[in-house]
């Protein structure tokens, strides 16, 4: 990929063979407040670096891909609110004007796997959101997860979407979905959806000799690792269920749609639920930036 630039830290890792975890800039720019949103990025690294691996936070600045950030450069992305949002179809937008853009989980996935990234933190997935039979609103992120290979690990895809039916775009396109220590998909927020994982691990060393025989049998795609957000910050489901169900009626009626949607629902439900939703929302990324380190410790082993 052109205009692509690595950090010192996370090239000498992959050279050497050592685990490196990606991360993404979207929660960093457009999940949080500022200075919480640097708080927040500022633990996400701290959580893959206390487990033995290299944190490979991915964002585009002033046109030049960038895989590994600074602290400045931390700072710059949480203090500029003019950073774009880029999925993947905005990257060669954003590179040949000069921008600087935090990545979506599809954009970061394509980038993590041209540097030769395999394991990727987030907090929840895109997917197919509620009412797309009439809006055909789909998340390319479930597109990127068949066509790049890739682990996600995420507390599953996000509360708001259509979850029955984000399983079964997944399973058309021959994605796994891993349930980590669970047979039940997590929904974000809340550790129940009342919807099976059609697998079930339970150790990073055995997602990740997953991973590597996927690999080795030259199988496309990626995966996704559905961990449950911490029981001790978890939401009661019927709760967090009736603050969606009204920020989405909210939303309908203001005619709120396309790109402006998921964050306005977010935005919707953090001031519904007294600030609760973004508690929960850091506690599980967090909880999934610490599995992601050890699974990629021992998927760098097998390597």
């Amino acid at each position: 990929m052109n205009r692509m630039q690595i950090d010192d830290s996370v090239a000498e890792a992959l050279s050497e063979g050592r685990a490196v975890v990606a991360l993404e800039s979207t929660i960093i720019a457009h999940g949080f407040p500022y200075p919480r949103n640097l708080e927040v990025a500022r633990a996400l690294e701290a959580e893959v670096r206390q487990e033995g691996a290299i944190p490979a936070t991915i964002a585009v600045l002033d046109g030049i891909i960038r895989v590994g950030l600074t602290e400045d450069e931390l700072k710059r992305l949480a203090e500029d609110s003019s950073v774009l949002k880029a999925s993947t179809r905005d990257l060669a937008y954003a590179t040949t004007q000069g921008l600087s853009a935090a990545t979506t989980v599809s954009a970061t996935m394509v980038i993590a796997e041209r540097a030769g990234i395999f394991t990727f933190a987030t907090g929840g997935i895109g997917g197919v959101h509620r009412g797309a039979n009439e809006t055909f609103d789909i998340s390319r992120d479930l597109e990127t997860l068949a066509d790049t290979s890739v682990a996600v690990v995420c507390a599953g895809a996000k509360a708001i979407l259509d979850l029955p039916l984000t399983m079964e775009y997944l399973e058309t396109k021959g994605v796994e979905v891993i349930g980590y220590q669970t047979d039940e998909l997590p929904a974000f927020y809340s550790r129940e959806s009342r919807l099976a994982v059609p697998l079930r691990l339970d150790t990073p060393a055995a997602i990740a000799r997953l991973m590597q025989q996927k690999r080795n049998l030259h199988l496309p795609g990626g995966m996704v690792i559905a961990n449950p957000i911490p029981r001790s910050a978890a939401l009661d489901k019927s709760y967090i269920d009736g603050i969606i169900e009204k920020a989405l009626e909210d939303a309908r009626h203001r005619g709120v749609q396309g790109k402006a949607l998921t964050p306005a629902l977010l935005s919707a439900i953090e001031k519904k639920t007294g600030g609760k939703s973004l508690e929960a929302n850091l506690a599980l990324a967090r909880n999934n930036a610490y599995l992601a380190a050890r699974i990629a410790k021992e998927h760098a082993a097998l390597r």
